[in-house]
């Protein structure tokens, strides 16, 4: 439902306006606390893809928080929606959010948008800073993929060229393919910026992964090697 009269809204937040579309009444109440909590005003909420795609027509969100299934069918409504919006308004940032882990979906949204969407579980909403930050960081044109996604794209894939790296190294490397930055790569594994700059220097090296200077373009590399990106 939208939040006040149609086409109506309320002064902008510093962060801009969400809309979120999830059929669980009580995860869509969770769900806008912590948009909120993350700087934004929630513009619409609504429980279908339909009512989604005329959410994001008439607020012009700068963020969509979509769950992957929804009525009428709870297939694939909401990532054909997602597609559907970064297509028609590729300035609106998506977060897909799943109940599992379906490889699929993910490769999906990241094979034609390297930036500005996410792809998280939605056991990570309990994580109330980790997923804020999370929200932050797609909005801002980055990328946020759930570690287990990631861990199971890592398995997949043919081991030669990870098998050039050291283990600290595919830590670095999964922690790159979750969106994160120097800063919060160094915060989970407890070591200085100064040595995560140095293994990613040495990811790039051995996987020949071209350096980048902004994280969205070092996502983007990490998601060719995943096999995640066609451009």
């Amino acid at each position: 439902m939208s939040r006040g009269a149609p086409g109506a809204h309320r002064a902008t937040s510093a962060r801009g306006r969400a809309v979120i579309a999830e059929d669980s009444v009580l995860l869509r109440t969770g769900l806008v606390k912590l948009v909120e909590m993350a700087g934004f005003e929630v513009a619409a909420e609504v429980g279908d893809a339909p009512g989604l795609l005329a959410a994001v027509e008439e607020h012009r969100p700068d963020l969509a928080v979509v769950d992957v299934r929804m009525p009428p069918g709870f297939t694939d409504e909401g990532v054909r929606a997602a597609l559907s919006i970064r297509r028609d308004r590729p300035s609106t940032a998506v977060l897909l959010l799943s109940q599992y882990v379906e490889e699929r979906y993910a490769a999906e949204l990241l094979a034609a948008h390297t930036s500005g969407v996410g792809y998280l579980l939605k056991q990570r909403v309990v994580d109330v800073e980790e997923f804020v930050e999370a929200l932050r960081r797609v909005a801002g044109g980055g990328t946020a993929l759930d570690p287990q996604v990631v861990a199971q794209l890592l398995v997949r894939r043919p081991s030669a060229p990870l098998d050039r790296l050291t283990p600290r190294e595919r830590d670095v490397l999964a922690l790159m393919a979750e969106g994160r930055s120097n800063a919060g790569i160094a915060a989970q594994l407890v070591v200085s910026e100064s040595a995560v700059a140095k293994h990613i220097n040495s990811i790039l090296a051995k996987l020949d992964l071209p350096k980048a200077d902004a994280d969205h373009r070092r996502v983007l590399a990490v998601l060719h090697f995943l096999g995640m990106a066609t451009s």
